[in-house]
């Protein structure tokens, strides 16, 4: 199965932690370390052409919209006066708006090494790109057409392109700034300094501010946050978390929580690629992957009646053969239950969308090899399309590779050196305890294997501040981690986003 740790880890997604067991960044449970100021200084970077300022008008069903879309880069220095990172920002500001009371949302997507542009064309932005599903071949015209869903409907939008991703790119030498941008830590210091300084360049210090990060990009939200908070005096007032990776102790295959947390997710892909499949109701399968499914998984494998039910439950459920099952103790490795999932034979699932399926370049050998249907048929008119804004609507063109997902930044990303994996949840209880007004909502799709619904579920529920009620979310939509590429999940997370941005702007 082509399904790498590397490639994995890429895209709109997170998987787990390279490099050697325990090699994890220090969990955010503890008090933040001291940080080395990262200073926005003004500057134009030669190495990219100036800012470019565009108007457009935009015709939605409810309407038309004017806007101006400005395109451009932002150096960021150390104290020292140092140039450390070109970063790349693409806003779209209504025009004729109030700028104190217009909501304005900052948009990263994940990887690491994966730019803005899946979010961007996928699901937020004034122009989308054309997709057939979520498994659309690499060959898909990089059309882009006016985006009905677009949030500019009711937010500002700024995309971020962190160093290495996009056109954006470290200046710097040296390999102390490489590791320092590159790092969970670091990475959060350059996007609060970042959104700081467009916050200050563009007198937007009133607006109500939310934060839109998908997969790693969820994960960064609530450390962001926090970050801004207490070290630059920028407040958000909404995050929206999209298929994010909040602890990624959930992520180890090795705990049991993780294990538990599939299964719905394999169940509801089972039942997309046959709609006949039976079976309880979805929200009793989550309830059985909570309690007598999570207590016959911690029995252990040599507890011989709960390993029957096991099998029993994952047999039936996914369609699956049992025999099948039965050879893994119901622990299926995650290849085995992709290879297997589509019973028509020679094709193989998608990770990130498990009802998703491609072809099998090798259906006869032990393993395919093949490109993912998902990932990786993406990458091409995801980057044709970015091309084609920039140098087309946009009218500006840098002389450089776009980088929609970077193998180099994500294979140099520093996780750091304490026993306790990364997790974002416990900053994430830290603002929602510290802002009464702050609200959160967790957006995934139904058959992502790679950040599965139920794994942030488990996280949420360990959140225990007192009243946060209505402020913490968790909705699932149908399709899997690029769920936007459903046009009615398209729809409804806009209605979502537009729901968090009107309650902030209250």
């Amino acid at each position: 199965m082509r399904h790498s740790l590397a490639a994995l880890l890429l895209a709109a997604s997170i998987l787990a932690v390279p490099g050697v067991p325990g090699a994890f960044a220090q969990s955010d449970a503890a008090a933040p370390p001291a940080r080395a100021a990262v200073r926005p200084a003004p500057d134009n970077p030669s190495e990219l052409p100036p800012p470019s300022v565009t108007r457009h008008r935009l015709k939605l069903p409810d309407g038309e919209l004017a806007f101006t879309a400005t395109a451009g880069a932002t150096r960021l220095y150390d104290d020292g006066g140092t140039p450390v990172a070109d970063f790349v920002l693409t806003s779209y500001r209504l025009d004729g708006a109030d700028p104190a009371r217009r909501p304005v949302a900052f948009v990263v997507n994940g990887g690491p090494g994966a730019s803005s542009a899946w979010l961007q064309f996928g699901a937020l932005g004034p122009w989308r790109l054309v997709l057939d599903g979520a498994a659309a071949p690499p060959s898909t015209p990089p059309r882009l057409v006016e985006n009905a869903e677009t949030w500019l409907a009711f937010t500002d939008l700024v995309f971020i392109d962190p160093p290495g991703t996009g056109y954006s790119r470290l200046v710097g030498s040296g390999d102390d700034i490489r590791r320092r941008a590159y790092s969970v830590d670091g990475d959060i210091d350059f996007l609060a300094a970042i959104i700081r300084r467009w916050t200050e360049d563009n007198r937007r210090e009133l607006s109500p501010k939310v934060f839109v990060g998908e997969s790693y990009g969820g994960f960064r939200g609530p450390l962001l946050a926090r970050a801004l908070a207490t070290d630059h005096g920028v407040g958000l007032k909404g995050l929206v978390l999209v298929s994010p990776v909040l602890d990624f102790r959930l992520r180890d295959s090795r705990n049991i929580q993780a294990e538990a947390a599939l299964l719905p997710s394999m169940v509801a892909a089972a039942r997309r690629l046959d709609p006949a499949l039976a079976g309880p109701p979805i929200a009793e399968i989550e309830r059985i992957a909570a309690s007598e499914h999570l207590a016959d998984l911690a029995r252990g494998p040599r507890d011989e009646a709960a390993r029957g039910r096991i099998v029993d439950r994952v047999a039936a459920w996914t369609g699956l053969d049992r025999a099948l099952v039965a050879q893994y103790g119901g622990r299926l490795p995650l290849n085995v239950f992709l290879n297997h999932v589509d019973r028509r034979g020679g094709r193989f699932a998608s990770p990130y969308d498990a009802a998703a399926v491609g072809l099998d370049p090798n259906p006869f050998g032990e393993s395919h090899g093949a490109l993912d249907p998902v990932l990786d048929a993406l990458k091409a008119p995801f980057t044709s399309a970015a091309r084609e804004l920039y140098a087309g609507k946009l009218d500006w063109a840098p002389k450089r590779r776009y980088e929609v997902l970077s193998n180099g930044v994500n294979r140099a990303w520093e996780w750091g050196r304490s026993l306790s994996p990364p997790q974002s949840s416990g900053a994430l209880a830290e603002m929602l305890a510290a802002d009464p007004t702050l609200g959160t909502v967790v957006v995934h799709g139904s058959a992502d294997l790679v950040t599965p619904y139920m794994a942030s579920r488990f996280a949420m529920d360990q959140i225990a501040v007192p009243g946060v009620g209505d402020r913490l979310q968790l909705r699932v939509l149908a399709g899997g981690h690029m769920f936007y590429a459903d046009p009615a999940s398209r729809i409804a997370f806009r209605d979502i986003g537009r729901d968090l941005v009107a309650a902030a702007a209250r």
